[in-house]
Protein backbone atom coordinates (compact mmCIF):
# COMPACT_ATOMS: atom_id res chain seq x y z
CA UNK A 1 0.00 0.00 0.00
CA UNK A 2 1.36 3.43 -1.10
CA UNK A 3 0.69 6.53 1.00
CA UNK A 4 1.92 10.36 0.55
CA UNK A 5 1.21 11.89 3.65
CA UNK A 6 3.80 14.69 3.60
CA UNK A 7 1.95 15.96 0.28
CA UNK A 8 -1.59 15.24 2.12
CA UNK A 9 -0.49 17.85 4.75
CA UNK A 10 0.97 20.18 2.21
CA UNK A 11 -2.13 20.16 0.33
CA UNK A 12 -3.20 24.04 -0.34
CA UNK A 13 -0.40 25.14 0.53
CA UNK A 14 2.54 26.35 -1.89
CA UNK A 15 5.33 23.97 -0.69
CA UNK A 16 2.55 21.24 -2.07
CA UNK A 17 4.36 20.60 -5.58
CA UNK A 18 7.66 20.30 -4.52
CA UNK A 19 6.48 18.14 -1.51
CA UNK A 20 4.94 15.55 -3.91
CA UNK A 21 7.58 15.68 -6.17
CA UNK A 22 10.03 14.98 -3.29
CA UNK A 23 7.94 12.38 -2.35
CA UNK A 24 7.24 10.93 -5.01
CA UNK A 25 10.53 11.03 -5.75
CA UNK A 26 11.38 8.88 -2.95
CA UNK A 27 8.55 5.95 -3.82
CA UNK A 28 9.89 2.56 -4.72
CA UNK A 29 10.27 2.98 -8.61
CA UNK A 30 8.75 -0.39 -8.47
CA UNK A 31 5.16 0.38 -7.28
CA UNK A 32 5.08 3.06 -10.16
CA UNK A 33 4.06 1.87 -14.25
CA UNK A 34 7.37 3.01 -15.49
CA UNK A 35 7.84 -0.55 -17.26
CA UNK A 36 4.25 0.02 -18.86
CA UNK A 37 5.33 3.85 -19.36
CA UNK A 38 8.03 2.61 -22.00
CA UNK A 39 8.22 4.17 -25.34
CA UNK A 40 12.21 3.45 -26.42
CA UNK A 41 13.59 0.63 -24.11
CA UNK A 42 12.57 -2.37 -22.53
CA UNK A 43 13.84 -2.17 -19.28
CA UNK A 44 12.64 1.02 -16.84
CA UNK A 45 15.54 1.98 -14.64
CA UNK A 46 13.89 4.45 -12.13
CA UNK A 47 17.30 5.54 -9.94
CA UNK A 48 17.43 9.11 -11.67
CA UNK A 49 12.96 9.11 -11.40
CA UNK A 50 12.11 13.12 -11.98
CA UNK A 51 8.14 15.06 -11.73
CA UNK A 52 6.81 17.68 -13.02
CA UNK A 53 2.77 18.27 -11.77
CA UNK A 54 0.70 18.91 -14.60
CA UNK A 55 -2.79 19.05 -12.88
CA UNK A 56 -4.30 18.88 -9.59
CA UNK A 57 -7.75 18.50 -8.86
CA UNK A 58 -9.68 18.33 -5.63
CA UNK A 59 -12.38 16.59 -5.45
CA UNK A 60 -15.02 14.84 -2.69
CA UNK A 61 -12.49 11.96 -1.13
CA UNK A 62 -9.36 12.51 -3.21
CA UNK A 63 -6.32 14.34 -4.98
CA UNK A 64 -6.19 13.89 -8.36
CA UNK A 65 -2.82 14.92 -9.52
CA UNK A 66 -1.50 14.23 -13.02
CA UNK A 67 2.07 14.08 -13.14
CA UNK A 68 4.79 13.71 -15.71
CA UNK A 69 7.85 11.21 -14.81
CA UNK A 70 11.39 11.37 -16.48
CA UNK A 71 13.12 8.23 -16.30
CA UNK A 72 15.76 6.14 -17.99
CA UNK A 73 15.48 2.61 -19.42
CA UNK A 74 17.83 0.04 -21.43
CA UNK A 75 17.08 -2.01 -24.49
CA UNK A 76 18.27 -5.37 -22.81
CA UNK A 77 20.36 -7.66 -24.95
CA UNK A 78 21.30 -11.22 -24.49
CA UNK A 79 24.52 -10.44 -22.78
CA UNK A 80 26.80 -12.61 -25.02
CA UNK A 81 30.03 -11.39 -25.79
CA UNK A 82 29.28 -10.56 -29.50
CA UNK A 83 25.72 -9.48 -28.92
CA UNK A 84 25.52 -5.56 -30.83
CA UNK A 85 23.12 -4.31 -28.60
CA UNK A 86 24.47 -0.94 -26.71
CA UNK A 87 24.13 -0.33 -22.94
CA UNK A 88 22.75 3.30 -23.73
CA UNK A 89 20.39 4.75 -21.16
CA UNK A 90 17.28 6.07 -23.45
CA UNK A 91 15.03 9.06 -22.12
CA UNK A 92 11.51 8.32 -21.25
CA UNK A 93 8.53 9.81 -19.70
CA UNK A 94 4.73 8.80 -19.19
CA UNK A 95 2.30 10.85 -17.78
CA UNK A 96 0.17 9.27 -14.41
CA UNK A 97 -2.68 9.86 -12.20
CA UNK A 98 -2.16 9.80 -8.49
CA UNK A 99 -5.58 9.42 -6.84
CA UNK A 100 -4.70 10.12 -3.05
CA UNK A 101 -7.32 9.78 -0.42
CA UNK A 102 -7.83 12.64 1.55
CA UNK A 103 -8.54 10.75 4.90
CA UNK A 104 -6.02 8.17 5.00
CA UNK A 105 -3.41 9.07 3.16
CA UNK A 106 -3.32 5.94 0.81
CA UNK A 107 -2.60 6.35 -3.34
CA UNK A 108 -3.21 4.61 -6.12
CA UNK A 109 -1.15 5.08 -9.50
CA UNK A 110 -2.23 4.52 -12.56
CA UNK A 111 -0.52 5.05 -15.78
CA UNK A 112 -2.28 8.06 -18.53
CA UNK A 113 -2.21 6.66 -22.29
Amino acid sequence: MMKLPLSLQAWKTEAFNDVLQKEICCLDAGVLPLQQGLRYSSMANGENLSTIILKTVDDADNLLVTAGLFYTGVIAGCNCADDPTPVDENNEYCEVLFRINKMTAVTTVSLID
